[in-house]
């Protein structure tokens, strides 16, 4: 090679630096390629292993100096020690098949250290330009050999940190790991022939997406649904330290150790009352509209583990938790289970399952169902409360095999309504309950759970159904939940535990009362010093309750406005979790003047419907049919009437079609036979043994498939097989703006304040401190620059306005519709460029990968390609139009 290269040189004349390239093939034979008349862009490679600075040489020699002049007398002084490599860092995406990326450098943060090397010019601030290379600096190490090199050169890429425009950098740590390069046995088609060199670990920025959340509520202002109540308070509350280095062993212990029989058997030996815990589910479900966050329940977990380590259970985990984790609070709920349950090992954990419905509102495959209940028992679930919105022995049947196969504690339950004092009310009556029993108890389980979801189970009530229960099933443990909504869950619960019941349902006493369960307090005290005694320390559960009475003032604006309890919950039946919810939706679709009338149509529904069970999600369609019924001016006489003409709610039609199961008594007639006119006829048995089984492993794929994420984990995977269209927004939120759960409540609910100042836990001891410091004046594009300090470090993101003020001033450039990131089908520019052509047309379907628009940018044209099925809804370009990264290009439709 040096020899050729010289002789070449000679042969022409030339007498200047310059570089003649060559070909080797797998046989060392070489092949001329070209000869460039200045120094390459790998120079620094020369310089690293000889010493000698080429630039300065080139231009001392252009001056007049001589090889000798500058320290070279023959070819002998050019000694050349070690190994150098270099990576060109460039602004170019690897998986758009590394197409420049423009805009600002918001962070850039260099390697260093010796054998390391930087050729750059680029600041925080700096503007990567799409008429220029995409080049941003030259990182060169030196290192004794070459495995050396490559372990340096792989920690030196590893520490930078650029932010604002895409880079290569995960494209070049992946060619370093790949045993290929490191064999040094690589030809040309090394690129080609490697496809997991684009399996890309993006090094997920979350401080600046987090950023980008604050910033964005800085400038447009806070938007979470159902946030109509007061103003929150400002201060994060302090949770009570745990006294004991290690919380003291509890039933968890019994479970573990004896299993779910032997748990039960323990529970029904145990002397005194035994307490569920619900704060952590069903009371900020009732009380808050199911908005508390991972971040306050984590806080109190080393108090509560110590102040409930006797306690039957911790209510903390399914009904609307589950969704309204994904939807609301943009958080993964197997991820608050896996956490708390580390945080609490002592206390078993209880979640409440839909049976057949599991933590959804409709059936779903027996597969899903099972492999849910598998992946919930293994995440931490000791306790499963199964019930059925129908009573419907079947679903609860499937659902209690399911979870035995789990091999967890089985609460198989009956859900109460009517009143079994009343001899008027006769659907429901006391024999009723205990044929239901009865039928379970053949069936198998552990405890029986007798669910009061609306608190109807009034004090006489209870001490009759208790007693009728023990009595005919007298090892059998008995477990009794209510809601506080007329004001007497204190009383029936006392009635309760003296009928027999073994443990009862409360929650801390500043998420108690209302529609809520009882206070745990009031439970202690009533019973200090009786047969029924608790045995919990009441100085740390008052201690635990000061933190929460602190931080349900961060949730004010959750708050449902009731002031206090209300005996009309005798008439609608309405359960407390949903009395809520029900309420801010009314208000939502414009029927909060309402509200009164609702309540009346919700007990109106319910006889329409024919008397039935009301809990989730059979409570959902009577909901929906009360506001049905307001809405259109409708009674219990016309709703039947004119039921062939009604366009009624998806849920009400699908409760007459057995989505959800069979009610007591069967379906009402002739309402049911005029809903259903036209209509698929449904199920006359349990729907999920009608429902072909999922191929959940190709669900995986293709959730994986759909947001270009190689970490799609099981448990993501039946994520999205309860909820698709809220898991697919979830991780649009996720990749929009980070893992929201790391903000501070105060800050992730209304944002900061100027000069204010948080502190967020990336992970485990990594800390960091964002100071918002100011909101800039509207840029022409319609957007805002928001200014941070992270650490005491400037920080800076531009925010689109989306006020009213920022969509009139926009100039005529802005006025480029932008794509939305939250919707699939809203393909927008993956970088700024001229529009080639556009090879779609309106109306026009399209497969997935199908080729959309070409875009052309310094020179090199990229084809944007179609992210999902569909017919173009709309296109925002023509040929020749200049776009910015972001633009819309064109709108699938259905993926809103």
């Amino acid at each position: 090679l040096h020899d050729d290269a010289v002789r070449l040189a000679k042969h022409i004349n030339y007498r200047n630096a310059g570089t003649v390239e060559f070909m080797v093939d797998k046989q060392g034979r070489h092949y001329f390629l070209e000869v460039n008349p200045r120094i390459q862009v790998e120079h620094t490679v020369t310089e690293e292993v000889t010493g000698i600075d080429l630039v300065q040489s080139q231009i001392l020699i252009a001056g007049g100096a001589t090889l000798a002049d500058i320290g070279i007398h023959s070819q002998d002084d050019i000694l050349v020690q070690g190994f150098a490599m270099q990576c060109r860092i460039t602004t170019e995406d690897p998986q758009m098949n590394f197409a420049p990326d423009f805009g600002k450098v918001e962070v850039y943060r260099p390697p260093g250290g010796m054998g390391v090397r930087l050729d750059g010019e680029v600041v925080v601030g700096s503007r990567v330009s799409p008429n220029y290379d995409s080049l941003l600096v030259k990182l060169t190490c030196k290192e004794k050999t070459f495995p050396g090199v490559i372990q340096k050169m792989y920690r030196a890429l590893a520490e930078f940190r650029v932010r604002g425009v895409k880079t290569n950098i995960p494209f070049l740590m992946n060619v370093l790991k790949a045993d290929t390069f490191i064999s040094g046995k690589f030809a040309t088609d090394f690129i080609d022939t490697t496809p997991s060199l684009f399996e890309l670990e993006t090094g997920i920025d979350d401080m600046t997406k987090l950023m980008t959340y604050l910033g964005e509520v800085a400038v447009n202002g806070a938007k979470h649904p159902g946030a109509v109540g007061p103003v929150l308070t400002l201060i994060e509350p302090k949770p009570p330290p745990a006294l004991l280095l290690e919380p003291p062993a509890g039933f968890k212990q019994v479970l573990d150790t004896q299993g779910p029989a032997g748990f039960a058997k323990a529970v029904r030996e145990h002397k005194g009352l035994l307490l569920m815990d619900t704060t952590w589910r069903d009371a900020h479900q009732s009380a808050l509209a199911t908005r508390m966050r991972t971040r306050d329940l984590l806080s109190s977990a080393p108090a509560t583990a110590e102040a409930l380590a006797s306690a039957y259970s911790l209510e903390m985990w399914g009904g609307a938790t589950f969704d309204v984790s994904l939807r609301f609070l943009h958080e993964c709920p197997w991820q608050r289970l896996e956490q708390l349950r580390e945080a609490v090992p002592n206390v078993p954990f209880q979640m409440l399952l839909r049976g057949a419905n599991a933590v959804g509102y409709t059936s779903y495959a027996d597969n899903v169902v099972n492999a849910f209940v598998q992946e919930a028992r293994r995440a931490g679930i000791d306790v499963f409360r199964v019930f059925d919105s129908l009573n419907y022995i079947d679903n609860l049947k499937f659902g209690i095999d399911s979870v035995r196969s789990a091999n967890g504690v089985v609460e198989a339950t009956i859900c109460y309504t009517g009143d079994v004092s009343n001899p008027s009310k006769n659907k429901y009556s006391l024999d009723y309950y205990v044929d239901l029993t009865e039928q379970l108890v053949e069936h198998g389980m552990d405890v029986l759970a007798i669910k009061d979801m609306a608190g109807l189970l009034k004090p006489r009530a209870a001490t009759m159904l208790v007693s009728a229960l023990r009595e005919k099933f007298p090892d059998l443990p008995i477990h009794v939940h209510t809601h506080d909504t007329a004001g007497t869950g204190v009383a029936s619960m006392l009635a309760c535990a003296e009928a027999g019941a073994d443990v009862v349902d409360v929650c801390t006493d500043a998420l108690a009362g209302l529609t809520s369960q009882p206070a745990i307090g009031a439970l202690i005290g009533s019973t200090q010093g009786t047969r029924h005694d608790t045995g919990l320390d009441m100085a740390k559960i008052l201690k635990l309750n000061t933190f929460w009475e602190q931080t349900r003032g961060l949730y004010s604006p959750f708050e449902s406005g009731i002031k206090a309890g209300s005996a009309d919950v005798y008439t609608h039946e309405m359960p407390g979790g949903q009395y809520t919810n029900l309420k801010f939706q009314a208000f939502s679709n414009g029927l909060g003047s309402e509200w009164d009338k609702i309540k009346a149509a919700y007990a109106t529904a319910n006889e329409v419907l024919g008397d039935i069970v009301k809990v989730t999600p059979s409570s959902k369609v009577v909901g929906d049919l009360a506001q049905f019924l307001v809405a259109n001016n409708l009674d219990a006489k016309s709703v039947v009437e004119q039921a062939e003409t009604l366009s009624f709610p998806t849920s009400v039609v699908e409760y007459f079609q057995g989505y959800i199961g069979q009610p007591v008594g069967g379906f009402p007639e002739p309402l049911r036979t005029r809903v259903l006119k036209g209509k698929h006829q449904g199920y006359s048995s349990r729907p999920g043994s009608e429902i072909p089984d999922e191929d959940l492993l190709g669900l995986q794929k293709s959730v994986a498939l759909k947001h270009a994420r190689r970490d799609v984990s099981w448990r993501d995977t039946l994520s999205a097989a309860m909820y698709p269209k809220v898991f697919d927004d979830y991780i649009r939120k996720l990749n929009l703006h980070g893992p929201l759960t790391k903000l501070p409540t105060k800050a992730f609910l209304v944002g900061l304040d100027i000069d204010e100042e948080c502190e967020i836990e990336l992970r485990t001891g990594v800390l960091a401190s964002v100071k918002l410091k100011a909101i800039g004046e509207l840029l022409p594009n319609g957007n805002r620059e928001v200014f941070f300090e992270m650490n005491g470090i400037p920080r800076v993101v531009e925010i689109e306005d989306k006020t009213e003020e920022g969509n009139t001033k926009k100039t005529a450039d802005a006025r480029r519709e932008r794509s939305d990131p939250a919707d699939m089908g809203s393909v927008g520019a993956p970088m700024s460029g001229n529009v080639v052509e556009v090879l779609v047309k309106e109306g026009q379907e399209v497969k997935a990968g199908a080729p959309l628009v070409v875009l052309s940018a310094m020179k090199m044209e990229t084809t944007v390609s179609a992210p999902v099925d569909g017919p173009i809804k709309h296109i925002g370009v023509v040929a020749g139009d200049s776009c910015k990264a972001g633009d819309l290009l064109v709108a699938i439709e259905g993926h809103a």
